[in-house]
């Protein structure tokens, strides 16, 4: 039976450091992987900038068959990927299905769209070059680091790495030193597919390993992980103006309107706060609800979140903790909420246990306590009353994060879309809990401390290329503008179209 360490656990040898993958639920030693030093990094870059040009030489069809042919092979071996998620994990085998499936749409997808979105587009020359052909295409930048979590080990690195090999680029992929484990059973089955050349490579480790990764020759860094150790990875790539995309977490809300479906409110409630135990970036946390409801809204969310219960057994709707140390964040939170008036309706201190925490329904929580400003990050949800949607926009919008956001409302027309626009979040959905992550053609990305950049859709394709810009000469212009060459006539010319074609005011 191994024992938790602070980062993991070490064995340290004279030949090489490594450090063991464990069951959260019991302890149990999974596997044991090595950690890659600086220099090893370095070296997997260096492989990978030679993969990437056999990948870049594929061609948008090449690389898409190839992507087809992994995700092929993810589809029939799914059942033993669920198992090694739930493993490393701890979270049923039901919600690994859930990230699996939504990444493999998102391998479809990009794999599909790839050549229409950075393929070759026209673009008009205007009328002074009306003698030139325009066209923008995107390249691939080259490398990319993709630095994984541990709360979505498949779903949310594939976000990052998906779009990037299809843009065309090699990846080097450090996963969690909790899922190193799914990490390696991805680049194995990706090696399945492009056996030629070691287009995606793991390393594993803990900080120093992913810190090496942010310092190293990549063309663009992908970080998914906290506010605070994404500030870190930025100042790292730095060094080298390393361009980099942050998903930093978030507190998002639920907006609940006085004409809302209260049982629908109430579920999506539920779930969004409770799902992998509440290890969710864009998981329930905050819900601001119309004062005619509000009595309402808290006794149903109260009766659906009873037959709730989190655990390591088959019956358990979600797992344990995955990281140990999230569970006094979790006590900090709820301790500072009730010492500062407000009252558990579900759950309590005593919900917080050893591995697993229960379901905890808080209200009349100060705004400015820590359960309503920081990241709980567990399976809690704080309940506030509001005069009406105006109000509850301006709670939510209240916040350093920025990632995603709910409404509930039947109103008429567009009134769910017009409250949905004045969110400063990256991503919303209607009368439905996070639909936003499972379309595949939309971006995902927040801003504040949730970070900025996007992953998914057109925008996550053009987030891992570089825009280059084509103009061709047709023909000799009439008018000589861009040489020594030119007259004064030209120039009084030039003058007197300008004035006529944009001198006055519409």
């Amino acid at each position: 039976m191994a024992t938790v360490l602070p980062e993991g656990t070490t064995n340290d040898t004279a030949e090489q450091r490594t450090f063991d993958s464990l069951n959260p639920a019991t302890d149990e030693v999974l596997g044991t992987y090595p950690i890659t030093t600086p220099a090893e990094v370095d070296a997997a870059v260096a492989r990978a900038r030679e993969a990437a040009t056999f990948w870049d030489q594929l061609g948008f069809a090449g690389r898409a068959q190839r992507l087809r042919k992994w995700k092929s092979v993810i589809t029939r071996r799914l059942p033993e990927l669920c198992a090694l998620v739930r493993a490393e994990t701890g979270k049923p085998e039901g919600d690994a299905q859930l990230e699996i499936v939504l990444a493999i749409e998102h391998i479809e997808w990009a794999a599909k769209h790839a050549k229409k979105v950075l393929g070759p587009q026209r673009r008009s020359p205007g009328l002074l070059l009306a003698n030139n052909a325009a066209s923008v295409e995107y390249q691939p930048l080259g490398v990319v680091g993709a630095i994984g979590p541990w709360n979505y080990p498949v779903y949310t690195p594939l976000g990052s790495i998906t779009y990037a090999l299809a843009a065309g680029n090699a990846v080097v992929f450090k996963p969690s030193e909790h899922t190193p484990g799914v990490g390696k059973w991805l680049v194995d089955t990706f090696a399945e597919a492009v056996p030629e050349q070691p287009v995606l490579q793991l390393i594993t480790g803990f900080g120093e390993t992913g810190a090496a990764l942010a310092a190293s020759d990549v063309d663009k860094i992908a970080f998914t992980g906290s506010a605070a150790t994404g500030k870190k990875v930025m100042a790292t790539a730095a060094q080298r103006l390393t361009p980099v995309v942050i998903e930093g977490g978030g507190k998002d809300a639920v907006l609940v309107d006085a004409d809302a479906d209260l049982d629908a409110a109430a579920d999506a409630t539920v779930w969004g706060a409770c799902a992998n135990a509440g290890q969710t970036c864009a998981g329930v946390e905050r819900a601001y609800v119309h004062e005619k409801i509000y009595d309402d809204f808290v006794a149903k969310v109260v009766e659906k979140v009873s037959s709730v219960r989190g655990g390591s057994d088959d019956d358990a709707q979600y797992g344990p903790m995955t990281m140990r140390s999230q569970i006094d964040v979790i006590r900090r939170h709820v301790e500072d909420a009730l010492a500062r008036g407000g009252k558990a309706v579900y759950g309590g201190l005593d919900s917080i246990g050893e591995r697993s925490v229960q379901p905890i329904v808080l209200v009349d929580v100060p705004e400015d306590a820590a359960a309503v400003r920081e990241e709980t990050f567990g399976p809690t949800v704080t309940i506030a009353k509001v005069l009406d949607m105006d109000e509850a926009v301006a709670r939510t919008n209240d916040s350093t994060y920025g990632l995603g956001s709910a409404v509930f409302t039947k109103g008429k027309g567009s009134k769910g879309t017009d409250i949905a626009r004045r969110l400063r979040t990256g991503a919303t959905s209607i009368n439905a809990p996070l639909s936003f992550a499972g379309i595949a053609s939309l971006p995902f990305g927040g801003h504040g401390d949730s970070g900025f950049g996007r992953i998914h859709g057109p925008e996550g394709l053009r987030e891992f290329a570089r825009p280059k810009a084509i103009a061709r000469q047709r023909f000799s212009p009439p008018l000589s503008l861009t040489s020594f060459s030119r007259s004064k006539a030209t120039e009084k010319l030039v003058a007197r179209m300008m004035r006529v074609l944009h001198g006055r005011s519409r």
